[in-house]
């Protein structure tokens, strides 16, 4: 798996996110049985960058933690011979990030890692859009993050 992590935050290192969030995606691969041969890109962004994202692309114009856009929702691409299978991309707000892990009682690193979880699996067809989707969403989020030893205790 190819996992791409951009920044669009100035004067910001993300690196340390980026182990965490290739482990995380890794177990989520295979607990999802995908194969090897995926990629998917995850940027960093502030808020007022989240926020015209959701607006332009949701019609909320409001910030949120995290946005996905899969590559290809609709089954029209066929995967090319040894080319990784693009799964979409991740925008995950780092500043809410932060204020949500304060919010929560957790780490940070916790709090990313449970927004790239989240973005992935929305990626792959995840929603929560009922009561059961939802349920099913978040076992699988928990599952994933139980294997990084960053579970709720």
């Amino acid at each position: 798996m190819e996992v791409l992590i951009n920044s669009e935050l100035e004067a910001e290192d993300v690196s340390a996110y980026e182990e965490l969030i290739i482990r995380g995606f890794k177990a989520a691969a295979r607990l999802e049985g995908l194969s090897a041969l995926t990629e998917v890109s995850v940027t960093f962004v502030d808020d007022g960058m989240i926020q015209m994202l959701n607006r332009d692309y949701r019609g909320i114009d409001a910030p949120t933690d995290v946005l996905s856009f899969p590559q290809d929702d609709d089954g029209g691409f066929e995967a090319v011979p040894g080319m990784p299978r693009m799964l979409g991309d991740i925008i995950i707000s780092l500043q809410r990030a932060r204020d949500q892990a304060a919010e929560y009682g957790h780490d940070v690193n916790r709090e990313v890692m449970y927004l790239a979880v989240h973005g992935f699996l929305h990626l792959l067809g995840y929603d929560h859009d009922s009561p059961e989707e939802q349920k099913r969403m978040r076992e699988q989020e928990e599952r994933i993050l139980r294997e990084l030893d960053l579970g709720r205790d």
